[in-house]
């Protein structure tokens, strides 16, 4: 059974390596209450009571790993700014290696601060350049990956349409990581899916499918298939992994498709489980597991935090515990 291989994986306390590439970025949360409104606009007046700071963007790909047991290295840009140095120096404190990150001075870190008055998010604030990087900036970062992409089990792409992910450095570091036979795990953004041709596993949602796939919506499995089929001949991937919300997710392959079902009793926020799903299927893939059952680990994985308001993370041993309540149900 799958929970006897889990607990297996578990008692050899094996950490596998994994690399992640991607947009990061910090999550700003203004806390605090509204009670009035502005003599100078119609807008409340927001009575500051706490700020909190966490990572977001692929950032949130590399909490869920560390939480799972993952030895993580994270490659990406920041600008040389305040904000850069915090999200270094929270990546440190987690144990991540953070040597391939790139300091570009043309650019600032991506900040999203959102405002909030109790549980109601008034307004979001984005500093951000979403310019594709520069060639020099490519090489750089090609350059610095080279060791880090031959050290790991298994590489994640977490693609946040933030410009890292140009169509030509996508292309580099695939054609690298193919090279040394490692597989990449795209988590995609945008239309332009071409770019992600040769990854191992491409994992949509399917709001994002039916746009890279220019179909209008997806409604039944039939829908469904057809848009995969149309992301499966541009780019060539093994795995079109859809995640498809409160319904569970779709492996959908060249020649077949799989439904696994949600396994949530609760559904209260389905923020980041996304990264969740995609961090749990690369970390038992690095140990070894199958595809399908790593996105049966990854069902439950994302069934866990979406009973959680806001982004979470889970653990091995809680993923085992969802598989037993599961089975005693």
């Amino acid at each position: 059974m799958l929970i006897d291989k889990v607990r297996s994986i578990q008692s050899t306390e094996k950490r596998p390596s994994i690399l992640v590439i991607g947009d990061l970025m910090i999550d700003h949360y203004i806390w605090g209450s509204a009670t009035r409104l502005s003599p100078e606009a119609p807008v409340p007046i927001v009575n500051v009571k706490n700020e909190s700071v966490t990572l977001g963007g692929a950032g949130n790909v590399v909490q869920n790993l560390v939480a799972l047991g993952a030895q993580v290295s994270v490659s990406g840009l920041i600008g040389n700014d305040a904000s850069g140095a915090q999200l270094i120096e929270i990546l440190e404190n987690e144990g991540v290696k953070t040597s391939s990150i790139i300091k570009d001075q043309s650019r600032s870190t991506t900040v999203k601060t959102r405002v909030l008055a109790g549980s109601h998010q008034l307004v979001r604030v984005d500093r951000e350049i979403t310019d594709a990087i520069s060639i020099e900036i490519e090489d750089e970062l090609i350059d610095k990956l080279s060791v880090n992409i031959a050290a790991a089990d298994v590489i994640i792409l977490s693609d946040y349409n933030k410009g890292l992910c140009s169509p030509t450095f996508t292309q580099r570091l695939i054609a690298t990581a193919n090279k040394y036979q490692k597989k990449v795990i795209v988590d995609p953004k945008g239309l332009n899916y071409a770019k992600y041709k040769g990854a191992f596993i491409i994992k949509p949602n399917k709001k994002e499918l039916a746009e890279a796939a220019k179909t209008e919506k997806i409604s039944s499995l039939s829908d469904l298939e057809e848009a995969a089929k149309t992301i499966l001949q541009q780019t060539e991937t093994n795995y079109l992994i859809v995640t498809l919300s409160e319904e569970g997710m779709a492996i959908i392959t060249s020649n077949d498709s799989k439904l696994l079902p949600v396994k949530a009793t609760e559904v209260f926020d389905v923020t980041g489980a996304g990264d969740t799903v995609i961090a749990t299927i690369a970390y038992f893939l690095a140990l070894g597991l199958a595809i399908e059952e790593a996105c049966e680990l990854a069902n439950h994985a994302a069934a866990i935090v979406i009973r959680h308001i806001g982004s979470a993370t889970t653990t091995v041993e809680d993923i085992i515990k969802d598989i037993e309540n599961s089975l005693n149900n």
